[in-house]
């Protein structure tokens, strides 16, 4: 009998066990692929919720369907978190959702999300900043993902520093968020203006979007890293998955101090 590794679920299993409802036996029997488990070459990091309050993610490329299918089903029968997949093809989602029958797949941002984590209550909630439609993908990515670990979720999009106008109209709910993400590419100067504008954190996302010279993002990364403005963290080109995840852990973190 698998258990679930978050700290809540472990807690639970030992209270069990001290209370005579659960056999030592039993309780070792589901603790005893805690570290990791073996599953069709892939070793499946089970640890890493209880380390880090997320579930361990499946980064699809270079993978077979079944190696990500294996993955999947080794993840979601002992995660009580999200389950992802990222940059999975069709092909790739097909065979999760032989495993995952819920999974839904992105096709824009290429991310499944085999099961959606959280308990109903939101931690908070991101504002999705994106320059432009052409940081879509990455945005959504961003979005999809947050959502899944238990987020609110508000997009603004296409609002580049070439028309700075259309961001101020939504100062109001950039600050009402608890997180914003900014997703840019070209000069990728958004997030400086963004974090200037407002008292919250900021996780800034360079995209690969520009002509040659913006080096397939490496021109909005170097801007990003060299911002004047105060509060800004930086995650890697097209990186959204890694966006959500700050955004998760900060709002996580916060939560743990007000309570």
């Amino acid at each position: 009998m698998a258990h679930p590794v978050d700290e809540k679920a472990l807690a639970h299993l030992l209270e069990s066990v001290a209370d005579g409802h659960l056999s030592v036996k039993d309780a070792l029997d589901g603790l005893r692929d805690l570290p990791y488990q073996q599953v069709d070459g892939v070793k499946v990091d089970h640890h890493r919720e209880l380390r880090t309050g997320q579930v361990e993610a499946v980064y699809g490329p270079g993978k077979s369907e079944s190696e990500v299918r294996a993955a999947v089903a080794a993840l979601v029968s002992r995660a009580s978190g999200a389950v992802f997949v990222t940059r999975a093809t069709e092909e790739q989602f097909e065979a999760v959702r032989e495993v995952a029958p819920g999974a839904r797949y992105h096709e824009r941002s290429a991310l499944v999300v085999a099961r959606a984590g959280g308990n109903g209550a939101l931690l908070g909630t991101v504002a999705v900043v994106s320059a432009g439609t052409s940081d879509r993908p990455v945005a959504e990515e961003a979005e999809a993902t947050a959502a899944a670990l238990g987020m609110g979720v508000d997009p603004i999009r296409d609002v580049g520093v070439a028309g700075v106008h259309r961001l101020l109209d939504h100062r109001g709910r950039i600050e009402e968020a608890d997180c914003v993400i900014v997703v840019a590419g070209m000069e990728g100067a958004l997030p400086s203006v963004v974090a200037g504008i407002t008292s919250r954190p900021v996780v800034a996302v360079p995209t690969s979007v520009g002509y040659g010279a913006s080096f397939q993002g490496l021109a909005a990364l170097l801007t990003m890293l060299s911002s004047c403005a105060p509060g800004i963290s930086v995650v890697n080109i097209d990186n959204g998955f890694g966006a959500a995840q700050v955004a998760h852990r900060i709002l996580r973190a916060r939560g743990s101090h007000r309570g």
